[in-house]
């Protein structure tokens, strides 16, 4: 596994159980009540209705890592209690049901937890260069998130 907080992977480089072992093994977790991990999956029906195929992920990859650096780091900051974050996204091409994103929060209470993992995907989703195209039975589309899109 990377030896990082933040990172970009390809299917199945990186497990959960990995990721949930480095959480664990964190000073800080002596801190903490609280660990909230999310797990991001490839659904099956796609912003059409129709079914989902695969779901590919693209990044500018020194650009993302750089954006959940600082994403990681305000949260961190700006949510009292939280201890630890842990992001992992997947960047490769997958299927319905693969994970696609990795959030695990540490923090001194559940309610700090829940917060700083909600803020973290949503940061991401508006700030970090990382863009999903969907294949399903109807063709495929690059799904634009508000902020970045792909030209």
């Amino acid at each position: 596994m990377k030896n990082s907080k933040v990172m970009l992977s390809k299917k199945g480089e990186v497990k959960l159980e990995d990721l949930l072992s480095v959480l664990r093994s964190s000073e800080e977790l002596r801190k903490c009540g609280a660990i909230v991990v999310f797990i991001g999956i490839v659904r099956g029906i796609g912003k059409d209705g129709s079914k989902v195929k695969l779901l590919s992920y693209e990044a500018y990859e020194e650009g993302a890592i750089r954006s959940l650096s600082k994403i990681r780091e305000q949260v961190l900051k700006e949510v009292k209690g939280v201890r630890e974050i842990i992001v992992n996204h997947v960047i490769d091409d997958l299927k319905v049901g693969d994970d696609t994103l990795h959030v695990l929060v540490a923090a001194e209470h559940r309610k700090e937890a829940f917060e700083a993992a909600k803020l973290v995907i949503d940061r991401l989703k508006q700030e970090t260069p990382i863009w999903k195209k969907e294949i399903t039975e109807k063709g495929s589309y690059w799904i634009r998130e508000e902020r970045f899109t792909r030209s």
